[in-house]
């Protein structure tokens, strides 16, 4: 373990946090910014929390939209789908990414960031089948890519 990394697994606030729910978070009075018996902060790494590898997946979705005529249409079917997307997977990044100034063409990129190879590749495998359930469009083509922290 570097010094950096037993850095930020040591890290603690030294003075109170206020969450947005109100509830405030960090040392109690009258103790050292260490860790007390009863303190359970959610930022606080224990060894065991340590990911050694972070692995990015990349999904391009490239689609034929159906009965559109203007890209006010195109807005109005893509903008429900990536919203559905978000929705569904809160941890995934999602955009139109291509064929902006086409009609009936568009190009969806999905980003997801894992500990695990396996959990990245099943994520963006869900929200594909998800995009291709939609009646509404046709999947022309998917792409995935995997990239480790090395790459």
């Amino acid at each position: 373990m570097t010094r950096r990394q037993a850095d930020l697994l040591a890290w603690r606030p030294a003075y109170p946090v206020r969450s947005a729910a109100g509830r405030t978070h960090g040392p109690a009075r009258g103790t050292a910014a260490g860790n007390t018996a009863g303190d359970r902060r959610r930022f606080i790494f224990d060894d065991s929390e340590v990911i050694d590898q972070v692995y990015v997946g990349a999904l391009t979705l490239d689609l034929l939209l159906g009965d559109v005529q203007s890209l006010k249409q195109k807005r109005s079917v893509l903008r429900p789908i990536i919203a559905e997307v978000q929705k569904h997977f809160p941890a995934v990044a999602v955009a139109e990414t291509g064929g902006n100034d086409l009609y009936r063409r568009a190009e969806i990129g999905v980003a997801v960031v894992s500990g695990t190879a396996a959990n990245c590749t099943q994520v963006l495998d869900r929200c594909e089948r998800l995009v291709a359930g939609r009646p509404e469009i046709e999947l022309l083509s998917a792409r995935q890519r995997l990239f480790r922290d090395e790459d």
